[in-house]
């Protein structure tokens, strides 16, 4: 069996641009990127286990024109595949969804990424299995194209999505966070569009699922395309099933007297949808949109004037 190896990639390394280590690369190595601006570096991953890492400051990737499968800057189809310390900036395709990472393998972990001005700025397949994690990533900067739809973080269908500690800002139109994965742990995340963004939800789980909404800062600008901040089961089929548990989390609503914190579509989800609402803050005029049995104690209502700054 062949020693794990690490690849250098960087200026007078063997291989000066990801995508030369990449097609080096034998399942199981480790690629690591010297700081700096890689452009048009674009890369198809299809090793079952692979690690990229930014080293330093970091690796930015630009795509500059350039795209991987009509997709994405990195198209990730791998096992087990972890991404560390990275920047993705910038990609267009022709469908007007190209992603910084197109995630279509089984096991995805994202640690210290950036996204941004991405048409998406991480999508996945719809495949039912997979399994996507991202803590400490920061994504923004939606570009503005008339007709589209650029959220920064859209998950199919997929097993599961875990987030945590990631920032989500700078929105258009689209969601800053769209997930229809069947398990959603959302935790310690500021999920907020500040006071010039104009993103729709901040948060969404279009087909309903099993999720964990804890910890968070959710906000939305008073510019924004759609008064609620997190949906449920808008999109839901037959055989969806929705539940959710919200706690100690601190909504934001910047958006006037018709804002709503929360909307459920209990009535396209299958059977009856579990509730519970437990320490959270809700922040600002509006509708809290959720019924009295699912008040769990501890949550409160305050003027926008009372927030803690910061």
């Amino acid at each position: 069996m062949d020693e794990a190896r690490t690849l250098a990639v960087g200026p007078g390394r063997r291989w000066t641009a990801l995508r030369d280590a990449v097609q080096e690369a034998r399942s199981g190595d480790r690629i690591e990127l010297d700081p700096g601006v890689y452009r048009r570096d674009v890369a198809v991953i299809d090793q079952a286990r692979l690690t990229i890492v930014g080293l330093g400051a970091g690796a930015r990737l630009i795509a500059d024109g350039r795209n991987a499968e009509g997709k994405a800057i990195l198209v990730v189809r791998g096992t087990q595949v972890a991404v560390e310390n990275i920047e993705f900036r910038g990609a267009r395709v022709p469908d007007g969804n190209g992603a910084g990472i197109r995630f279509e393998g089984a096991r995805l972990t994202l640690h210290r990424c950036r996204f941004y001005d991405n048409e998406m700025g991480l999508i996945t397949s719809n495949n039912e299995g997979p399994a996507l994690s991202i803590d400490n990533c920061d994504f923004g900067a939606a570009p503005r194209h008339e007709g589209l739809l650029h959220h920064l973080l859209y998950v199919g269908r997929i097993s599961s999505l875990e987030l945590s500690r990631s920032r989500f800002s700078g929105g258009w139109r689209g969601h800053l966070v769209k997930s229809r994965a069947r398990r959603n742990w959302v935790k310690h995340n500021r999920i907020d569009d500040g006071m010039t963004g104009e993103a729709s939800y901040e948060l969404e789980f279009p087909n309903g699922g099993d999720n964990r909404v804890v910890g968070n800062v959710i906000g939305q600008s008073p510019l924004t395309r759609n008064d609620t901040m997190l949906a449920m089961g808008a999109e839901a089929r037959d055989e969806d099933s929705g539940r959710m548990l919200l706690e100690s989390n601190v909504f934001i609503n910047r958006a006037g007297p018709d804002g709503r914190f929360v909307h459920v579509w209990t009535e396209k989800l299958k059977g009856n949808t579990p509730m519970r609402a437990i320490g959270n803050t809700w922040a600002g005029p509006g509708t809290v949109g959720l019924p009295e049995s699912a008040d769990g104690g501890g949550n409160r209502r305050i003027k926008l004037a009372d927030l803690p700054v910061g």
